[in-house]
């Protein structure tokens, strides 16, 4: 008997909102999802306006980008979940989903990105998270099937979340 550990984990891994409520991933299942450690003053951070636009393009066919701040490279998201939220939504008329601050590397890694970074590995096989705007791709039954570097930009991301909607 084999057992699948990448859906059912995903959805049960406890979150907690921008606004403070703990909740898990489950709302977003059978969904794409492209989940994002994001950061406001980083050189990446201009890309906010393509996840924006990536997500509106495909919201009402069941995708959805799910933004985590994280402030582990370059001290570059400093602010309070109260700033991160208004600087993305007056700079970047953010409407996905944001999280509250998490690490994604070391030892005090949030268990979402143990679970995305064990699922797909980066560049020569490395588990770590390089820099902001690291994506991973999910797929509806929360197989984690791909993982972008900061460097590609959203909009090259387009024609692998279609394959996943059709």
């Amino acid at each position: 008997m084999t057992t699948s550990t990448s859906a059912p984990d995903l959805y049960t891994i406890p979150v907690r909102t921008i606004h403070g409520e703990t909740t898990t991933l489950a709302p977003y299942k059978g969904q794409v999802l492209l989940i994002v450690n994001v950061a406001s003053q980083c050189g990446f951070t201009k890309q906010y306006e393509d996840l924006e636009s990536l997500y509106r393009a495909h919201k009402d066919r069941g995708f959805v980008v799910l933004g985590f701040p994280c402030n582990q490279f370059g001290q570059q998201e400093p602010g309070t979940e109260e700033e991160i939220l208004a600087f993305c939504q007056s700079r970047y008329d953010v409407t996905f989903p944001m999280f509250a601050k998490i690490d994604v590397n070391g030892e005090n890694a949030h268990p979402l990105y143990r679970h995305l970074t064990s699922a797909r590995r980066g560049l020569l096989g490395t588990a770590g998270i390089k820099w902001n705007f690291t994506k991973f791709l999910v797929d509806p039954s929360g197989v984690v099937v791909k993982r972008y570097a900061p460097t590609v930009s959203p909009r090259d991301i387009d024609t692998d979340v279609l394959a996943l909607l059709t």
